[in-house]
């Protein structure tokens, strides 16, 4: 029975006819199918999206993508931080007029921000406080007197140093009983002659120890009050005086005597960086100035006449009987580098020591102008008359 089996199972395969039965059709001892099946596996296809590149694949590319010929290739522009619009800007509130009451009124709350008149003071003032390196020397002269050279000299210095942070000194050469001290509350009564006859001078704390000081921070090295001994201060006194004053002082300005034809003034000239020519608005005071200037000129001085500002002093109330728009373009002529125009104040007129606070509004502004105008001429590097 068995080899039956076997043999009908045989017939049927071989003829490969007939009904299938049982699992035999798959056995594995079967050596005909085992090589005849294949495995198949089917993967369904999908359309699926391509994946982003990383950060820094798009960099490479960007970069591959990227003219790499300098020479030719133009960078693209890109904007600033500093191009970027402030949508909201803090204003600095006002410091004068109906704005600055109502500021204080509302706490703050209603801020009109500064007006006009006070961002020209402010630029002004920053013309004022430019920076000086080194020392500056200052001169102011006039070959008549009582046109109030004094008196300009020590509010252009109360004015500087009122704003600047700079140590600043004005000193009396004036060889003829100079007035100057007077227009400051002294501290002492010692003079020039004290301090160049004392030879322990090394710090600031020594020479202050000879100056007055108000409160402009100004400070004052007077004259010899002693007539019989002031002629005697000359131009190697002044030279001697000046090496001490520029190792401690940044800003010195010298009050000089009448006229241009004294000893120390020769000195005077030659150590100024600039000079103040005062005028007054009279016609003969304002023919002498012109002179000096031309005569300036003819000396050897031109380069120091196109640094120099002239500053005419109104000495009287009341409108000048000149053209004053005129008599600046005659000034103008003699090649000066300005001309500014000082309206007569009562305060100044007084003749004793000299208080900023109480000076008018329409003073205070033009001594303003006028130190601006000084502090243009300032050089930007160090060295005697650099950079100009």
């Amino acid at each position: 029975m068995r080899s039956d089996n076997n043999g009908s199972n045989g017939g049927v395969l071989g003829n490969n006819s007939g009904t299938t039965q049982g699992d035999g059709l798959f056995d594995a001892s079967d050596d005909g199918y085992a090589t005849s099946i294949r495995t198949v596996t089917l993967t369904p296809q999908f359309d699926e999206p391509a994946a982003k590149p990383l950060p820094s694949q798009r960099m490479r590319q960007q970069r591959r993508e990227e003219p790499t010929d300098f020479r030719t290739s133009t960078p693209r522009a890109m904007t600033s931080v500093d191009d970027l619009d402030i949508i909201k800007r803090a204003k600095r509130p006002p410091e004068r007029g109906l704005g600055s009451v109502l500021f204080k009124l509302t706490g703050g709350r209603i801020n009109t921000g500064q007006s006009a008149a006070e961002l020209e003071h402010q630029a002004l003032v920053r013309r004022a406080n430019r920076t000086v390196r080194g020392v500056y020397k200052i001169a102011f002269i006039s070959l008549k007197g009582g046109v109030g050279k004094t008196t300009a000299a020590k509010t252009v210095g109360s004015t500087f140093a009122s704003i600047r942070g700079d140590r600043i000194v004005a000193i009396d050469a004036n060889p003829d009983l100079g007035t100057l001290a007077d227009r400051e509350r002294r501290e002492h009564h010692l003079t020039v002659r004290d301090l160049l006859a004392d030879g322990d001078i090394r710090t600031y704390s020594d020479v202050r120890y000879y100056t007055s000081q108000g409160d402009s921070r100004l400070e004052i090295l007077a004259s010899e009050a002693d007539p019989e001994t002031s002629e005697s201060f000359n131009e190697q006194d002044y030279l001697d005086t000046l090496r001490i004053l520029e190792v401690h002082y940044n800003i010195v300005i010298t009050d000089c005597g009448t006229g241009i034809m004294h000893s120390a003034m020769y000195g005077i000239l030659d150590e100024a960086d600039a000079l103040v020519v005062v005028s007054p608005t009279a016609q003969d005071g304002a023919r002498s100035a012109a002179a000096t200037l031309s005569w300036l000129t003819k000396h050897g001085y031109a380069d120091l006449v196109s640094r120099s500002v002239v500053a005419i002093n109104s000495t009287r109330p009341g409108s000048s009987s000149l053209d004053l728009d005129q008599l600046e373009d005659v000034f103008a002529q003699r090649g000066v580098r300005a001309v500014k125009t000082l309206p007569y104040d009562d305060h100044l007129g007084e003749g004793g020591p000299i208080d900023l606070k109480l000076l008018n509004k329409r003073t205070a502004r033009a001594y303003l102008e006028l130190v601006a105008a000084i502090a243009d001429g300032f050089p930007d590097s160090v060295g005697k008359h650099a950079s100009r």
